[in-house]
């Protein structure tokens, strides 16, 4: 077997400091070594074009290498000051949205023509859509308590009670959050620092990452943007559960958010997984209610800490607002028809569109059973009818329903990151739909499918992104496509 060449360059492990000089997909920063033995790139994420940084080569190959960011040495001209503290969770708060928007739209319409083999992916254009919060947009937040602390002023790692992030790329180490981050609620990220010298008077120990062992792990919070309320779920071990009093925790929570409380539950979770809720742990509601309540599109919604939810929900007005669009673009092939709803999660979109079709029956299939079962909920609650859900794998679904075959005219798709199988995509074509609207939050597999679907007849109509979680390198694509 042929020795596989090596690059001479750089080796595995290596400490560089590099210049960022432009942006890839996915939040890439890409530099590059030069040399008498030529050119050669390097990928290094969650960095921006005019940063130099400090990166350790995680991967090597003969033509590029990929690094794990270690630390920032001198920022991007285009950055710019911010009230907030940074946390791994947004890389790009002190770049310009406008700046994002830019980034995200190049790199993305990129993947397409690369990946997907479409020439002409700028005519077919047809808008970013914005977040209408730019900062402050997420309803949920976990925060995770750590034996092991970050030094800001020294930079390594120390023994503290730590109660915020994991440092970036760093499972072992917590960074203390200490003021508002900009991504969540102010009122909750301005008093994580009153909680956290809360728990650490009580003596019990946060969990100690290496030696999977401690009291507290996490601090869960939910908020509902309808009502303004807060939902608070304490993570802990079962050791040492007799020493700390869960209701007077309850009443401090109280005393702080006042009427935005609105319940605290207690989970139990033994297993050494990284993880907020254990396969086998239990939960308990210690005061108030177990929901909240929030609103999309005027649909009502109950979100339990276990519901799956969008995570920028006024942002996924938007994003349901455009995949409706573009479904009732061709009103007759909508209403008084069959519509298909595809990994439809807690069936949201199916429900929207049966709001405003006229007779349209929607069929609603996620392989989660327990999103199938809050979607027939929030159906029932939103007394909307012609809706039927189906808690079945989309693949053994059309298998098993060939009556379907040549008599959908709309199917809507809203696959996990992972995109769709081959297989299971292959069948979705022999459906034989006239159109299908596909929405995800992966455009690097959502380019890899549409090569797919071109090659079987569907043409791109037009393609929307939308930016639901700004200072990140995340982006979500809607695309129409018709049947030649």
């Amino acid at each position: 077997m042929p020795k596989r060449e090596r690059n001479k360059f750089v080796k595995r492990g290596q400490i560089l400091e590099l210049k960022i000089e432009s942006y890839a997909f996915g939040g890439k920063g890409i530099a590059r070594i030069r040399s008498e033995e030529g050119e050669f790139v390097v990928f290094i994420p969650n960095t921006l074009p005019g940063q130099t940084v400090k990166a350790q080569v995680s991967k090597t190959s003969k033509n590029y290498a990929e690094c794990k960011l270690i630390d920032v040495l001198e920022s991007s001209p285009d950055e710019v000051e911010v009230p907030f503290q940074d946390i791994p969770g947004a890389p790009y708060i002190q770049l310009p949205i406008e700046l994002q928007h830019k980034y995200k739209k190049e790199s993305t319409l990129s993947l397409f023509q690369r990946i997907g083999k479409v020439e002409n992916i700028e005519d077919l254009f047809d808008e970013l859509v914005t977040s209408p919060n730019v900062f402050h947009y997420r309803n949920k937040m976990e925060y995770g308590f750590s034996a092991i602390g970050y030094d800001r002023i020294n930079k390594t790692d120390i023994d503290i009670f730590t109660l915020g992030f994991k440092r970036r790329g760093v499972w072992w180490m917590g960074d203390n959050l200490d003021k508002d981050s900009g991504l969540f609620d102010k009122l909750v990220e301005d008093n994580i620092k009153l909680i956290r010298e809360y728990c650490e008077v009580t003596g019990l120990a946060p969990w100690h990452g290496p030696k999977r062992e401690g009291f507290f792990r996490y601090f869960v919070v939910r908020k509902s943007y309808k009502t303004d309320k807060l939902l608070f779920n304490l993570v802990t071990t079962s050791h040492d559960l007799p020493k700390f009093d869960l209701n007077a925790f309850s009443k401090l929570l109280q005393e702080v958010f006042k009427e935005r409380f609105a319940g605290l539950l207690h989970s139990i979770n033994d297993e050494t997984g990284d993880r907020t809720l254990a396969t086998a742990g239990s939960i308990e509601l210690i005061a108030g209610d177990d929901k909240i309540v929030e609103e999309l599109l005027g649909l009502n919604f109950e979100i339990s800490m276990k519901s799956f939810f969008q995570t920028n929900p006024k942002s996924a007005e938007k994003l349901y607002s455009k995949v409706i669009e573009y479904a009732l673009e061709n009103k007759e092939a909508i209403d008084n028809t069959v519509v298909m709803d595809l990994f439809c999660g807690t069936g949201t979109i199916g429900q929207i569109l049966a709001s405003r079709s006229t007779n349209a029956k929607i069929i609603g299939v996620d392989i989660v059973a327990s999103a199938i079962e809050d979607a027939k909920k929030n159906a029932k609650r939103n007394k909307i009818e012609g809706l039927q859900f189906y808690a079945a794998d989309v693949g053994k679904f059309i298998n098993e329903h060939p009556e379907y075959n040549n008599k959908i005219r709309t199917i809507i798709l809203d696959p996990a990151r992972a995109g769709i199988a081959p297989k299971t995509l292959n069948k979705i074509i022999n459906i034989n739909a006239d159109r299908i609207v596909y929405v995800s939050c992966n455009p690097a597999t959502q380019a890899r499918d549409t090569q797919e679907l071109m090659l079987n007849g569907y043409q791109i109509k037009k393609i929307s992104l939308v930016d639901q979680f700004p200072h990140t390198a995340h982006i979500e694509t809607v695309v129409l496509f018709e049947k030649v």
